[in-house]
């Protein structure tokens, strides 16, 4: 016997939506317009489902699904090829939007996407038998970035993280390595993008440019790198 969970997901309008997931390579298997909106998309073994609702408020949205594959650098790289080539730039913020790509504290590398409809489309790679949230380190700046990590890429509570941050950043009796700093000073920097103020971007990321690194540094922040490099491109 073989089963498949195939998930149903709420939209406003379904054009948009279909759209979006045509730019990341799904085919349309189906679609309708009456008696009610309906779509199918499908992409290798990812199926999904769409269902229209008038009154729906994208922005209000608690809907997603997760989506597990075995090359998450690859697909990541795809969908951004795919969004850019479609909306002529990579949608950071706002609907629709596709977020970085980092290792979580849970054993799964992954990145988040939401489709026009508001949906959240976790997508990730498990890098780790263990799959329980690991406890957070007791460093300051470590657990600082374990939970705006968290925050800002698990729970999508973008204003707390910036909070965690600008907490650990503000701090006057110990500091952060430059590895750590780095990656606190780039998140800050991509919330800040994420939430629309820009001018806080830029002064951050270009305080994340100026900072003295060694190989090791970079080798063990090389998400954090890339970010920084596409953020201020």
């Amino acid at each position: 016997m073989a089963e498949k969970m195939i998930p149903l997901l709420p939209c406003r309008t379904i054009q948009p939506v279909v759209d979006f997931y045509t730019a990341l390579g799904f085919a349309t298997t189906f679609l309708q317009k009456s008696p009610y909106p309906y779509a199918v998309v499908e992409r290798g073994p990812v199926e999904l489902q769409f269902f229209g609702m008038k009154e729906y408020e994208p922005e209000q949205s608690y809907s997603g699904c997760y989506v597990v594959t075995d090359d998450v650098d690859t697909l990541h790289g795809a969908f951004r090829a795919g969004l850019k080539e479609a909306y002529g730039r990579i949608p950071v913020r706002g609907l629709p939007r596709i977020g970085p790509l980092k290792d979580m504290s849970y054993g799964m590398r992954q990145f988040l996407m939401t489709d026009p409809g508001g949906n959240s489309i976790r997508v990730g790679q498990r890098i780790s038998e263990d799959q329980a949230h690991r406890p957070a380190p007791k460093g300051t700046f470590a657990r600082a970035l374990h939970t705006a990590d968290l925050f800002a890429d698990s729970k999508e509570d973008l204003p707390g993280a910036a909070k965690i941050i600008d907490r650990a950043l503000g701090l006057t009796g110990e500091r952060p390595t430059p590895e750590q700093e780095l990656r606190l000073l780039v998140l800050r920097g991509d919330l800040a993008r994420r939430l629309g103020d820009d001018d806080l971007a830029d002064r951050v990321l270009a305080r994340a440019a100026a900072l003295p690194l060694t190989d090791a540094d970079r080798a063990a922040a090389r998400d954090a790198l890339a970010r920084l490099a596409e953020l201020t491109r």
